[in-house]
């Protein structure tokens, strides 16, 4: 690339060059955006056939999967023996405050011009709810936002010997609480809950029942605080990826009755109309609409 070469910074098993020009990269699949240029290291590791996780079985590293067509900037190329990793930004995925996103090179196609945007297409309100109801079951995934996973992660990390079951873990097949809704509506809304808590029109719910604040309601409605997401479903249902650390499987996607639910949360949160300024944000929850009829 003509761009590159600014400074080379060389370690044992790094080479870092900052990338000059600005130039950009296009998600070519679905792309694994980590908060660390070790790609091989969380994946496969020295013989190919381990994935690094916390123990709930989580790859922490994982912020969230890129769908096809998303835009990055690339800021600086990392090289090894066995691939090329950018540290990269993208206008999909604000990078969260003291983390540094980065993608494996395999899974993009690199530009000196600016690509046109991800075409944000948001699906009926029937698709959307067909997709929902579609995931109950999927595995809880830290960062997981495709249910079905990548399988490229396959094609490119991993060889020798595998264990029963391994393949869908390794390739990252499930969602975790806000992927679940980012599946649902083709990568539209916002794909973190500090996003979400000021996404759409915020509705009156402060100083009501569960029962009252059921009873405003609509399904696709969003009850969300920083940490967690829950969707109405319908106006029986609520559906979420749940996280159950020890449990077989580790949690994943459910449906539990909506009133149950908003009766759990009100134990330990307080309804709030307006999601409150940073100091004051702690066991508080609010209801998000985002979506017209």
């Amino acid at each position: 690339m003509k761009h590159l070469l600014a400074y080379v910074v060389c370690a044992a098993i790094f080479c870092s060059t900052q990338v000059h020009g600005a130039p950009y990269g296009v998600a070519r699949y679905a792309t694994p955006v980590l908060n660390t240029a070790a790609f091989a290291t969380v994946f496969g590791g020295q013989h190919g056939n381990i994935l690094r996780t916390d123990r709930c079985g989580q790859v922490r590293e994982l912020e969230f999967i890129a769908l096809p067509g998303t835009v990055f900037q690339l800021l600086e190329k990392t090289s090894s023996q066995t691939a090329t990793i950018y540290r990269v930004i993208t206008d999909d995925y604000p990078t969260p405050a003291g983390k540094r996103l980065y993608v494996d090179s395999r899974f993009i196609d690199t530009s000196d011009t600016q690509p046109q945007p991800r075409n944000h297409i948001l699906p009926a309100r029937g698709k959307i709810i067909s997709s929902l109801k579609g995931s109950i079951g999927s595995p809880y995934v830290w960062g997981g936002n495709i249910s079905s996973g990548v399988a490229e992660l396959s094609r490119f990390y991993q060889h020798g010997p595998q264990p029963p079951g391994f393949e869908k873990q390794f390739i990252l097949a499930g969602l975790d609480c806000s992927g679940l809704l980012y599946q649902a509506t083709n990568g539209w809304t916002p794909r973190n809950t500090s996003q979400l808590v000021m996404f759409g029109k915020g509705l009156p719910i402060a100083a009501k029942t569960a029962e009252g604040i059921a009873a405003l309601l609509e399904p696709l409605d969003l009850i969300v605080w920083s940490g967690h997401l829950i969707i109405v479903l319908d106006s029986e249902t609520a559906i979420e990826s749940r996280l159950e650390c020890g449990r077989p499987g580790n949690g994943g996607v459910v449906t539990t009755p909506l009133r149950k639910r908003l009766a759990e949360i009100m134990r330990t949160r307080q309804a709030t109309n307006v999601w409150p300024r940073e100091g004051k944000q702690r066991d508080v929850f609010v209801v998000r609409r985002w979506i017209g009829p």
